[in-house]
């Protein structure tokens, strides 16, 4: 980012300390980088390492300004999705990314996400699970998920609240590890059962972290769609075809969770993830996919579906 145009308040401290970053932002220090985390050609450099050979570009999630005013998150928007875009057409055969929307104001979101794929030339827009206690599948948002179809943007959701503000997920870092894949649970379960998903046909959005808890909690949602009539108000198609229409990551952290994941929803639902820089990515992404025995759906999960989403060579 450049002084010029952010807020200093939104622009992080970054600085090296015995080889490792070290991050601040907005008086909170961040522990969890270790990996590269602005030097792309390092980034690709640690990726070739691993088997992966094409990097999507997302901000970090904390640099999604929903928290800011319309006109400052816009300004906050437009450097960082400029510079992503610049990144894209400095490697393209190497890199996509998705940008930035103020999501806080959905009309404004609509407007920017459409930018971001026929101006920008981006995939699409990285939001976070929630917004000011708002969730995905409210009704506040649909101008946004309108037009994030209408421009075949692609949707990556990743959560935010550092636990919700339970006490027990303060400790033992259980805020990252239980926390965040709960809040994308939520996020994806409000959205299925409200039906955005069924409203929006074309809507592609991607999980973070395999989806979090939701594919535990898939039988309990249709089991309530079953006996509870509130849980069939907005969804007419099912729990279950609601949420194989979602995309998701592959970083799971479990072989028989992510087997499952494929089983169920279908191996060209499912996409490589790495979660690099951060403490909680993969260090095998590729080794955990081959594990899995896929046979020929395996290519799917190392790069069809991925090149299929973003339009690249390979799909």
């Amino acid at each position: 980012m450049t002084a010029r145009t952010v807020p200093p308040d939104w622009r992080p401290v970054i600085s090296r300390e015995t080889g490792r970053y070290h991050l601040a932002f907005r008086g909170r220090d961040i522990s969890s980088v270790v990996g590269e985390f602005t030097d792309v050609d390092t980034m690709l450099g640690q990726a070739a390492a691993t088997g992966v050979d094409r990097l999507v570009l997302s901000p970090w999630i904390t640099l999604v300004p929903v928290e800011a005013d319309p006109p400052t998150a816009r300004e906050i928007c437009e450097v960082q999705n400029a510079a992503l875009a610049a990144l894209a057409a400095a490697h393209p055969e190497q890199l996509s990314a998705v940008g930035v929307v103020a999501l806080q104001a959905p009309e404004l979101a609509a407007r920017q996400i459409t930018e971001l794929v026929t101006g920008y030339g981006l995939a699409g827009a990285e939001i976070p699970a929630s917004v000011g206690g708002r969730y995905l599948g409210d009704d506040f948002f649909l101008p946004f998920w309108e037009a994030a179809e209408q421009a075949g943007g692609l949707v990556f959701i990743h959560p935010t609240t550092r636990g919700f503000g339970v006490p027990a997920l303060d400790q033992y870092y259980l805020w990252n590890s239980v926390g965040n894949p709960m809040e994308t649970a939520i996020a994806a379960a409000h959205m299925a059962m409200a039906g955005v998903l069924e409203r929006y046909p074309r809507l592609r959005v991607v999980l973070a972290h395999g989806g979090g808890a939701l594919p535990v909690v898939r039988g309990r949602l249709r089991r309530a769609f079953a006996v509870r009539p509130e849980a069939r108000a907005r969804l007419t198609i099912g729990p279950d075809a609601a949420l194989r229409r979602f995309y998701y990551d592959t970083v799971t952290h479990d072989h028989d969770l992510l087997a499952d994941l494929v089983g169920y929803a279908g191996a060209g639902q499912v996409l490589l993830g790495t979660d690099r820089p951060f403490d909680m990515g993969t260090d095998d992404p590729v080794g955990e996919i081959r594990a899995l025995g896929l046979g020929t759906d395996e290519e799917l999960l190392l790069g069809g579906t991925a090149a299929r989403l973003l339009g690249t060579p390979g799909a």
